[in-house]
């Protein structure tokens, strides 16, 4: 599933062709996607223009003018792809909303499982969206530092992978990223969450910053079904220092004993024993 560097890629992918124009076309092929498409979609979006294309935690917010903001999520396999003017791409199966500018440039909303959703909410309820409303803090804005994080870790009895996978502690921090910053951090992925405090919360706080960072910088990370709107790969796979990379050298140290995986919570984590405390 996409996580917040792969969210953030596509929107910064679809604010440059989508920010100012109008869409003249919408397309609903599928009735629903995880949950039913709101009544009369491609109606009510059809004339309006977009103001703005944004990111909350792993979702897309695409504000329009009249006060609604578009919400969307890609789910396991969603894709949103862009065809630029006079560009003969054949539809595929799976391309369930089709979206057209006043440009002719088309985005289309491919999701094979159809694990992703589309809502269209007003702008003065987007925040108490049953969705949104627990949300932590946003781990690349202000509102997020080591004092915060650790704030909403104390007391908790959980291991520190599982907590700052819990989106009401920091938002979008999905499997791969979690793996990646506790490496960074050099903790441990199964302390205790309530002691990642003071000098430990600010080296987590600043590490989750540091990899969401770089992911967006290389387009986030690629496995099966992620591509950005252009087509192209992520390239952050490349960068991983721990994920997917069991047995390999630690990249860190020279504990010999390489890069280990457990399975916490049904998922997979990777870690160095001996750099991560």
């Amino acid at each position: 599933m996409p996580e917040l560097p792969e969210v953030e890629t596509v929107a910064r992918g679809l604010a440059g062709p989508l920010e100012g124009r109008r869409l003249v076309k919408v397309e609903t092929r599928v009735k629903a996607l995880r949950w039913p498409l709101p009544k009369k979609l491609a109606e009510r979006l059809t004339g309006r223009r977009v103001l703005q294309v944004g990111r909350r935690a792993k979702y897309l917010v695409i504000r329009l003018e009249g006060g609604e903001v578009l919400l969307g999520h890609l789910g396991m396999s969603g894709r949103m792809l862009l065809v630029p003017p006079g560009q003969s791409l054949p539809p595929e199966a799976h391309d369930h909303v089709v979206f057209t500018t006043e440009e002719g440039v088309e985005i289309r909303f491919n999701d094979a499982r159809r694990f992703g959703m589309l809502d269209l909410v007003p702008e003065a309820e987007l925040a108490g969206h049953k969705l949104l409303r627990d949300l932590g803090p946003e781990p690349l804005g202000n509102e997020f530092s080591g004092p915060i994080l650790a704030a909403a870790l104390a007391g908790k009895r959980t291991p520190i992978k599982a907590a700052i996978l819990d989106q009401k502690v920091v938002a979008g921090v999905g499997n791969i990223y979690a793996s990646e910053a506790l490496y960074a951090a050099g903790l441990s992925p199964r302390r205790l969450a309530m002691t990642v405090q003071g000098e430990r919360a600010e080296r987590l706080a600043g590490a989750i910053k540091s990899v969401l960072t770089r992911a967006i910088a290389a387009g986030g990370s690629s496995l099966r079904d992620y591509v950005q709107v252009n087509g192209e790969l992520g390239y952050f796979a490349q960068q991983w220092a721990v994920y997917d990379r069991e047995g390999e050298p630690c990249p860190g140290c020279d504990c010999g004993k390489g890069i280990r995986r457990l399975v916490q919570s049904g998922r997979s984590t990777f870690y160095c024993a001996l750099r991560q405390r």
